[in-house]
């Protein structure tokens, strides 16, 4: 049997103004440039200008909303700076929801009545946000603003096509051609099955075409560049690049190394390789070497391929003046925002108009909510701006000694709870900052999580970082005889004899981590 209860719970909602500083915290220096200039075009009360044109426009905007609002309101006016020693992420939320404003309904009669005794300052002085959206809070705008720009070079895809354009085939193999240049992936493979290509020509081109003729234009398409492409494993790949060079005998030697002992040469047992193909040691080395070199990838290897070119914009900038270090943020971190004039004194102009207009209420709610969210925008910037400085700060005191120097064995460990207890701030507003934030340096540009590490037990009784032990693991594996690499086991009786404390299972992980293979894959001849 249903029942129907009434309970009363309390929860926590983040109000929108922690919501827009959630998402602004988080995006890189890149995106912020992007996020401003969409807010500068959906709000026209907001607009670029210095800081002091700022601070006066809000002291206009400070009159014109009357001095009786509520005291209650802890969101700072414009041109006042948050406490330090408060987060906004760790504020007690509102529990209640902020009520929607009515909007004035011309069809509604009652309304003419209640128009004649419209009070402006009603609307003028009133706390609610009314319907205040944040640009981007919707879905719509976040998958707009997260969708990739386009890109306007030439792909890979293009240039196979211009290449099969001058084959000069006819309609129908062209068309086999086209869905077969369709089907490669980034890499530059053809993983799917010729028959399923032969069923999507006859079922969405109406071609009927055998296995036989789609073979014989998948060989053209492999004789286009870049070399290796189109090929269906890496076996075909190597192979075909190795038909595009001049036949001798080291070419020889490694077709038949690749044709014949393919599963010896991808695990790496050269004695096996060398007995059946009774190649000398000069000839294996050699056939091997030239194995290596090819691109087992053809299709990333296209200069105009289908993958953008990323760069890192730092959103730090540190530099060092005779052993003090000197911290500022990146100019376009900073941008000059104000409050729109012409916007401010349509109160003004409102005030002195007509009381009797039904259509004021709407003017009124409209202004006031592109000027709550001019200001609420401009706010959360400057919080951003010092939340950023204030988690960089403390990660260059808690690591001042690699910052002076360079040296990945001067990191301290250091996790993202060291960080948020000497700010002040929460675990997950330190997270945002460094999952997506850069600093200069006079030895590099570092992604911030770089100096979050965990710490490992010496016997000096101190923790080492796990960034100084990844540094010395490297340097043994490059220092190793490659005709002799070292197990697991064996680097780790060598860290224990340095003195650092360390399982064998963990000596896997962190070599998994700087993407170093297992001793058998670092074989060499």
């Amino acid at each position: 049997m249903q029942r129907l209860d009434m309970k009363q719970l309390l929860s926590q909602k983040l109000s929108p103004q922690q919501i827009q500083f959630i998402k602004l915290l988080q995006i890189p220096t890149a995106e912020l440039e992007m996020r401003i200039k969409e807010e500068l075009e959906a709000n026209p009360a907001l607009e670029e200008g210095d800081a002091e044109e700022a601070d006066m426009a809000d002291d206009d905007a400070d009159d014109d909303f009357g001095d009786d609002q509520d005291d209650t309101d802890d969101t700072p006016a414009e041109g006042e700076e948050y406490d330090n020693d408060e987060n906004i992420l760790d504020e007690d939320f509102d529990e209640t929801p902020e009520p929607e404003l009515e909007m004035p309904r011309d069809e509604d009669t009652s309304e003419t009545k209640d128009s004649d005794d419209l009070n402006l300052e009603d609307y003028l002085n009133d706390d609610e946000i009314a319907g205040y959206k944040m640009q981007g809070d919707t879905g719509g705008d976040e998958e707009e603003r997260d969708m990739p720009l386009a890109d306007t070079g030439s792909t890979l895809t293009d240039s196979l096509f211009e290449q099969l354009r001058f084959m000069d085939l006819d309609e129908k193999h062209e068309a086999i051609g086209r869905q077969l240049i369709g089907s490669i992936d980034a890499d530059g493979y053809i993983r799917r099955d010729l028959g399923a290509i032969a069923n999507d020509l006859a079922f969405s081109q109406n071609i009927e075409a055998t296995e036989a003729e789609i073979e014989q234009a998948l060989r053209l398409i492999q004789t286009f560049d870049p070399p290796g492409i189109g090929a269906r494993d890496l076996r075909e790949c190597l192979l075909l690049q190795l038909d595009r060079r001049p036949h001798d005998d080291v070419v020889e030697h490694a077709q038949r190394i690749l044709e014949e002992t393919f599963d010896e040469f991808t695990k790496k047992h050269y004695p096996k390789i060398q007995q059946r193909l009774d190649l000398t040691d000069e000839e294996i080395k050699e056939a091997i070497g030239l194995i290596l070199k090819l691109n087992p990838k053809p299709g990333g290897s296209d200069p105009t391929g289908g993958g953008r070119v990323q760069y890192i914009i730092p959103d730090f900038i540190l530099t060092n003046d005779n052993g003090e270090l000197h911290l500022t943020l990146n100019a376009r971190n900073a941008p000059d925002l104000r409050v729109s004039r012409d916007y401010q004194e349509m109160f003004q102009a409102y005030d002195k108009g007509a009381k009797k207009d039904k259509k004021l209420k709407e003017a009124v709610t409209f202004v006031k909510q592109k000027l709550d969210a001019a200001k609420w925008f401009i706010d959360a910037i400057k919080q951003r701006q010092q939340t950023l400085l204030r988690t960089m700060d403390s990660i260059v005191r808690y690591q001042k000694d690699f910052f002076l120097e360079g040296d990945e064995s001067k990191l301290r460990p250091m996790i993202l709870k060291d960080i948020a207890q000497e700010i002040g701030m929460d675990i997950s507003t330190v997270s945002r900052v460094a999952n997506s934030k850069a600093v200069q340096t006079e030895f590099g540009i570092y992604p911030l999580k770089y100096f979050f590490s965990e710490g490992i037990a010496t016997d000096s009784g101190e923790d080492a970082s796990s960034r100084e032990v990844k540094h010395i693991l490297k340097e043994i594996i490059e220092a190793e005889d490659k005709r002799r690499p070292l197990s697991d086991d064996k680097l780790e009786k060598m860290l224990n004899t340095r003195g650092y404390n360390i399982a064998r299972r963990t000596v896997a992980k962190y070599r998994e981590q700087l993407n170093i293979p297992v001793a058998r894959l670092r074989k060499e001849l």
